[in-house]
């Protein structure tokens, strides 16, 4: 059922039938959608609560002891936390090897360590794991340049490289605080946007290490922003040095159910206060609800991951999948908004060196009657048609779908003599790539991009470097027949 409709709903595409692809679009709704999203989470979460060594059947060894040395802050308790083989468990000894070697992925995607290196020490029927890892450079006072723009691209282009959108700053990171693989952070910026904020994250406060807590609390407030969607692109109001347009409280504790390693959720309370000036009010009414100049309300948040893939900052082998739920109840500017996002990853192997990618991602939103702010689409954040940079199509429901045929050309690791660094890894991969993308707005405007197909190909080089640093420079071709080269900092 829910096939047959999203077949009938991209197929619908011509000129002239938004009215009918909303019809379409409508059917399409949370009565399919959550059941069979629920029913894959349960899934998930049942295979990810069976992960567990490869048994096997022959000869039995014991592991007798787990040695872990190198690790100078991180606790040894939160590191066997990752690990599914333990101290004084059987297992096949056929198994040993590919055990251990998926067991040092497991650490490395804990994004705490440089080197992870390993061996076994065999006695009779015992045998002896010892872990040798290298810790990274936790504390990371780090300077931030951010664009008030949604990509480089956008900002190089479109705006001229203005420095005046750039905001500067200082953002001090304990990626480990006291060794429990804590994060504490705390955020000073100045510039297009000046921001105060402090995020803690403890991901462990239960014996069992399966429970987490956190809080986060952030002020922002910018002197331009963008108050309507014109033709498909950002309009902004506001003067570099002039009256503050937008201001922005923001505070929320979290809750955190991790019972095995690939699966986690995440539940968070959250209140956030929006304010603007009369002046975007004067330029579009309906930008909060009510005609008011604020947006006040409580937000309830769920997040589901099942990361069933081998690296998880940046994937070639495994399955990954993401939802999330949201609801928000206003008190002041917003009246009531649901939305639900999912993306599911498959990534293959499909010969030696050569990988395939596919990407899917969705969102659907009730009621589909939002206050201007509250109904962004394509073309912000990840959510995107590749070869659309310079576009952002409002709308409420939408699907991408991102295909990638890539090849790995390059892969070392060069040490160096420096503490923190001494391993540096540097791997290349050129790809071929084909997206689909389609939002659906029942109000389109004079956006010309929503209501109909959207699709590209292209190719590209993917960089991934020290500290999970990541490179797309991606040329593309999109169905307007435009075409271009867009740099990216993240992963697809």
């Amino acid at each position: 059922m829910i096939m047959k409709t999203k077949v009938r709903f991209f197929y619908r595409n011509a000129p002239g039938n938004a009215a009918r692809n909303y019809i379409i679009l409508r059917r399409f709704n949370m009565r399919y959608f959550l059941p069979a999203l629920l029913s894959l989470i349960l899934v998930c979460s049942h295979v990810a609560g069976q992960q567990k060594g490869i048994s096997g059947g022959g000869r039995q060894v014991t592991i007798g002891r787990i040695i872990v040395d190198g690790n100078n802050v991180t606790r040894r308790s939160v590191i066997l936390r990752e690990i599914d083989i333990h101290e004084g468990e059987a297992i096949s000894a056929d198994s040993v090897s590919f055990l251990t070697e998926e067991n040092k992925l497991r650490l490395f995607n804990m994004q705490l360590f440089n080197e992870v290196d390993q061996h076994i020490e065999r006695t009779g029927d015992a045998i002896t794991w010892y872990i040798h890892v290298k810790e990274r450079w936790y504390i990371i006072p780090s300077v931030i340049v951010q664009f008030a723009d949604r990509n480089f691209n956008t900002w190089w282009v479109q705006e001229n490289h203005d420095l005046r959108r750039a905001s500067a700053g200082l953002t001090l990171t304990d990626k480990n605080f006291r060794g429990n693989l804590e994060t504490l952070a705390i955020t000073a910026q100045d510039g297009y946007t000046q921001k105060l904020g402090i995020t803690y994250m403890r991901p462990y406060v239960n014996n069992g290490q399966t429970r987490g807590l956190g809080f986060s609390l952030s002020y922002a407030q910018s002197r331009q922003t963008y108050y309507a969607t014109d033709s498909d692109k950002l309009a902004y109001v506001g003067t570099y040095g002039g009256p503050v347009m937008l201001r922005q409280v923001e505070g929320g504790i979290s809750y955190i159910y991790r019972p095995a390693y690939a699966t986690k959720h995440t539940f968070q309370l959250n209140y956030k206060d929006y304010r603007v000036s009369d002046t975007i009010l004067k330029l579009t009414p309906d930008y909060y609800a009510n005609n008011s100049t604020s947006a006040r309300f409580i937000e309830l948040y769920y997040r589901f991951e099942y990361n069933g893939v081998d690296n998880w900052n940046y994937s070639l082998k495994g399955f990954k999948l993401v939802t999330q739920g949201v609801a928000r109840e206003g008190i002041q500017g917003l009246n009531f908004q649901s939305y639900a996002n999912v993306e599911a990853g498959m990534f293959n192997n499909i010969f030696p060196k050569w990988y395939t990618s596919v990407i899917f991602r969705g969102r659907l939103m009730y009621p589909m009657n939002q206050p201007y702010y509250f109904t962004g689409g394509l073309g912000t954040q990840t959510d995107y048609v590749r070869g659309y940079e310079y576009y952002v199509i409002d709308g409420y429901n939408y699907g991408l779908l991102r295909l990638d045929l890539k090849r790995e050309i390059f892969n070392n690791t060069y040490s160096i003599p420096v503490k923190y660094f001494t391993a540096v890894p540097v791997r290349i991969y050129p790809k071929v790539f084909a997206d689909a993308g389609y939002i659906g707005n029942p109000q389109p405007g004079n956006s010309f991009l929503n209501n109909r197909l959207l699709y590209s190909l292209g190719a590209g080089i993917d960089i991934v470097t020290l500290y999970d640093i990541k490179i797309r420079i991606e040329f593309a071709w999109n169905h307007l027949r435009q075409n271009g080269l867009y740099l990216h900092f993240n992963s697809e």
